[in-house]
């Protein structure tokens, strides 16, 4: 608990000898309240003072300019009515340069409006939510803050620039670009127990390609402890030509959801590599022809892709639009595990070099995905087989599905019904299922349950849900591709 300033403890010492004590309990707390609710910083070691006064509600204001090497440490603990805020007096105004560096730990933080650029850190990570290994981030939030080409002096160096521990942290509103040294651009450190993190509204710029693993842009968790929960959420995101190696986003944790995101231009995929339960929902990815851009890569078990809109994606075989891996027997956590008991339902797919890949074979595998249910899904195109089996699956359920143009490849199974889907190409570029087009009300009975609402967030009528993402409706779209003015800073959207 922060001790009350000087002026706070003479006040209370008259006060005593005039009134009884249970008159005064309350005054430390409302003199500090109003004493300290805004503290100026010039200075990383004004910061500090500042935050050993600061009481729940305080705010932190740094001032504009260029703050060199700066090794800024926010430990503090706020209410969750009340957090504690460091903030720019300008957002995006204060300029962090050289090899500076942020540490959020305690409860209930909050970090606004603050640049990376003009630098780099070689030796740590530049975003950290903890202290030390003790000492970790708990309801702590960092909002409209960027990194932008942050990596001088990192050249053949690790590391991270937003490193996400403890549990309950947010990212959101932030700007992420131009990273180009090994290490995921934003990590999730899974632990024992689940984390509960939410990563929302962020602009993940360009990355360049790194010519070898460690260029994703979101990793959450890790292949040692893949088994466990993270329950990690990472929504509204827009990604653009981040094309730092296959995995745009790796996900090595259970429970983990993907809903909401855009993907333009990137050349990788959302990747399931390991750990069980995830849900990729409502997400639209954007090749918009460039090279190697793919869709989802799926291995393990009881994954969920929901709703999504895949569209002039170029990538092959783990790139292609939706991709289901064979798996190693007695894998090892850093293997690939089996995919068992998928359930790929309402996706459309469209104009994608490659729609779907099943069995897409890796280092030693050798087990075919099994006991996958694709359901009310529309995949059309040019270029074929539509569906690519490599590995025969097994025990595999086929229900309402549309394919369309190319050969399908998979015709002789039932569930699949060759029919022209008679999509719309609209103002916003997306393909959606004309008025009169046969996949309006007539997604597989059985599979209408699965989703309530389509991918503009509109509800879904159970008695006449339609094949495919869209669902015709005249409520309002809640969701649709995002665009660089959706997300990221609210300062670096209009003009200064």
């Amino acid at each position: 608990m922060p001790r009350p300033s000087r002026p706070v403890t003479l006040v209370r010492r008259v006060v005593c000898r005039l009134f009884p004590a249970c008159l005064v309990a309350a005054l430390p707390a409302r003199l500090g309240a109003a004493a300290e609710a805004v503290l100026q910083a010039g200075s990383p070691v004004q910061v500090t003072s500042a935050l050993a006064r600061a009481v729940p509600g305080s705010v932190v204001v740094l001032a504009d300019g260029v703050w060199a090497d700066a090794d800024l440490l926010v430990l503090a603990e706020g209410t969750a009515e009340k957090p504690i805020t460091v903030r720019a007096a300008t957002p995006g105004r204060v300029v962090l340069t050289g090899r500076s560096r942020l540490r959020l730990a305690g409860r209930f933080l909050q970090v606004e409006g603050l640049v990376f650029r003009d630098g780099g850190q070689p030796d740590k990570d530049v975003i950290e939510f903890r202290r030390d290994s003790k000492s970790l981030a708990e309801d702590c939030r960092l909002t409209q803050c960027a990194i932008v080409d942050y990596h001088q002096g990192t050249e053949g160096r690790t590391n991270r620039w937003v490193s996400l521990y403890g549990r309950r942290n947010r990212v959101d509103h932030c700007w992420f670009e131009g990273k180009s040294n090994a290490g995921a651009t934003l990590v999730v450190w899974v632990g024992d127990q689940p984390n509960d993190h939410r990563i929302d509204a962020n602009l993940f710029g360009p990355r360049a390609p790194l010519g070898q693993n460690g260029g994703e842009t979101i990793r959450v968790g890790t292949s040692e402890v893949s088994m466990h929960e993270s329950r990690t959420v990472v929504e509204r995101n827009l990604f653009e030509a981040c094309n730092g190696e296959i995995e745009v986003i790796s996900s090595k944790s259970c429970g983990n959801t993907y809903r909401h995101n855009t993907f333009r231009r990137c050349a990788g995929t959302l990747t399931l590599r390991h750990g069980n339960r995830c849900v990729v929902e409502g997400n639209w990815f954007l090749g918009e022809g460039a090279k190697n851009t793919g869709g989802v890569r799926i291995i393990g078990e009881d994954h969920r892709i929901l709703n999504n809109y895949f569209a002039d994606l170029t990538g092959t075989r783990s790139r292609a639009a939706i991709s289901f891996m064979q798996g190693i027997p007695e894998s090892p956590l850093s293997g690939y595990f089996q995919v068992k008991r998928a359930l790929v339902a309402f996706n459309t797919v469209v104009n994608c070099r490659s729609a779907m890949e099943i069995g897409v074979a890796g280092d030693g595998t050798r087990l075919p995905p099994v006991e996958c249910v694709l359901a009310s899904n529309i995949v059309c195109g040019t270029q074929g087989p539509l569906v690519c089996v490599t590995s025969a699956p097994t025990g595999w359920a086929w229900l309402g599905n549309v394919a369309w143009g190319a050969e399908p490849g998979v015709v002789e199974i039932a569930g699949v019904r060759v029919v022209d889907p008679r999509l719309a190409q609209g103002p916003d570029g997306v393909w959606r299922p004309a008025a009169d087009s046969p996949v309006r009300g007539a997604a597989a009975a059985s599979a209408a349950d699965l989703v309530t609402e389509d991918i503009d967030g509109q509800p879904r009528p159970h008695d006449a849900t339609d094949t495919g993402c869209d669902q015709a409706s005249e409520a309002q779209v809640r969701f649709g591709p995002l665009r660089p003015a959706d997300v990221g800073p609210a300062w670096r959207r209009v003009p200064r």
